[in-house]
């Protein structure tokens, strides 16, 4: 299930009916509310039936109102339990706030995304994903903006240990090399929205090539997952108050590390010696 069962009812809504969507919008609203009310009190409030409500519920994927309700509880007591440790009412940013309020809420909502992302890993998945990486002839790696940051990164633990691996910005040439791929290579697409259309269209196109494709993102439903092999999850709710991509990020490189040390446990030894070959080559240049 969801690690966050707000993000999933978030996600929910472009498919509901007009009634469920109701059901979603209050829950969004004030989330307490599920964790207060019974069914039929619920079913009032959003003006429609107890079938509609528990029809939600299971479209979810809960069995019922009381799963959703204490999925709900779940998540609005870590809430205010994240809330409380830096001492907020609210991790939302103000345009007014003051560099140590500001500092307190993006370390809230920072943390938040990381927990998130961990509790709610496919471990199966990862696990694909890492043994494909230890066996791939090249690994190709695509993400624009602020997801290219989170592929370089990628990138430069991969080549550490040996692998073939590259990553281009240029849109054009992540085509390219897109295109040149084989059932031997892999290829991973990092996008938070999954509607990237430069990075779905290479991944699109290293799939039909016969590349084993996956894709990073916080949309399971979005245009990339769907066009993707396998997906790895992350969990993040950006501040509305933002001029980058910021949760999002933290997300994906945390969920970077725990892949590039699941390569590193199915490599084995191995690795040992590339390691350490590339560490002693960076310290030898700063000892220039």
């Amino acid at each position: 299930m969801d690690a966050d069962v707000l993000a999933l009812v978030r996600r929910s809504v472009p498919r509901l009916s007009a009634a469920e969507a109701r059901v979603a919008e209050t829950i969004l609203g004030d989330p307490t509310l599920v964790v207060d009310l019974a069914i039929n009190d619920l079913a009032q409030l959003c003006h429609t039936s107890l079938s509609t409500v528990a029809r939600f519920a299971q479209s979810l994927g809960f069995s019922g109102y009381r799963e959703l309700r204490v999925a709900v509880a779940r998540t609005v007591t870590l809430a205010q339990a994240q809330q409380a440790r830096f001492g907020l009412d609210t991790t939302a940013i103000d345009p007014d706030d003051e560099p140590a309020a500001i500092a307190a809420k993006l370390a809230a909502q920072e943390i938040d995304a990381i927990e998130k992302t961990a509790l709610g890993l496919d471990a199966a998945s990862l696990d694909r994903v890492a043994l494909a990486l230890v066996a791939a002839r090249h690994v190709d790696l695509f993400g624009q903006a602020a997801s290219s940051l989170t592929a370089q990164d990628l990138q430069q633990k991969l080549a550490r240990i040996g692998c073939s691996v590259a990553h281009s910005a240029d849109p054009h040439l992540a085509l390219t090399t897109a295109s040149l791929r084989t059932s031997e290579d892999v290829v991973i697409a990092f996008s938070h929205s999954g509607e990237t259309h430069e990075v779905v269209r290479a991944v699109e196109v290293a799939r039909d090539a016969g590349a084993l494709s996956v894709a990073v993102t916080s949309a399971p439903d979005s245009t990339l997952a769907l066009a993707a092999d396998l997906v790895l999850l992350t969990y993040a709710q950006e501040s509305p108050f933002r001029m980058a991509a910021m949760s999002s990020r933290i997300a994906q490189l945390a969920l970077v590390d725990i892949l590039f040390v699941r390569v590193v446990q199915h490599r084995g030894e191995p690795v040992v010696i590339p390691l350490q070959l590339t560490h002693d080559a960076a310290a030898s240049r700063r000892r220039r």
